[in-house]
């Protein structure tokens, strides 16, 4: 693979490794360390490139692989993902507050969901990921991340039913 091809190929992912990274590790810094590390490895074994079916994936495994071993090497805790910005209607101060309160509580929910069903979410509801890609990453049958994403889903949306029931009984 030329250096032109390697370009077009691999440094459109750049975004994605980084903010997969940054939700495993929820530190800005060391998530682009790993993603240059990644682009390294890549550059690496770019004549082998063309055998992987996606170069996305392949990039994925690894980046995964290395904030998983960062985790276990300095021993502290994922604090799960950041947030990320919801959307607003400007029509209302009322809706927009009560949006972002919903967006806080699904990003602490989130938070609450068991590491590979937060991952599963990323990939999936904020990358845009499809199941085979996320299955290929995470090295999981395709109808085992199809059955987490739904218990992960269900999970955030039985809280959020909760703390709105709450809220409107209060009111």
């Amino acid at each position: 693979m030329t250096t032109e091809e390697f370009k077009n190929r691999v440094f459109p992912i750049k975004d994605k490794l980084f903010r997969l990274a940054n939700r495993i590790l929820n530190n800005s810094e060391e998530s682009e360390d790993v993603t240059q590390e990644v682009f390294y490895r890549l550059w690496a074994r770019r004549t082998e490139l063309e055998n992987y079916r996606s170069i996305e994936a392949f990039a994925m495994v690894i980046a995964k692989n290395m904030c998983l071993d960062k985790i276990k090497s300095k021993h502290y805790q994922n604090a799960g993902l950041t947030e990320w910005n919801a959307p607003v209607d400007y029509h209302s101060p009322q809706k927009i507050i009560e949006l972002k309160e919903d967006a806080g509580n699904i990003h602490r929910f989130i938070r609450q969901l068991p590491e590979q069903q937060r991952l599963i979410i990323q990939m999936r509801d904020v990358e845009g990921l499809e199941f085979e890609e996320i299955a290929e990453i995470l090295q999981m049958n395709l109808n085992a991340v199809r059955v987490n994403l739904s218990r992960a889903r269900k999970a955030i949306r039985e809280q959020l039913t909760k703390t709105h029931n709450y809220e409107y009984k209060r009111s």
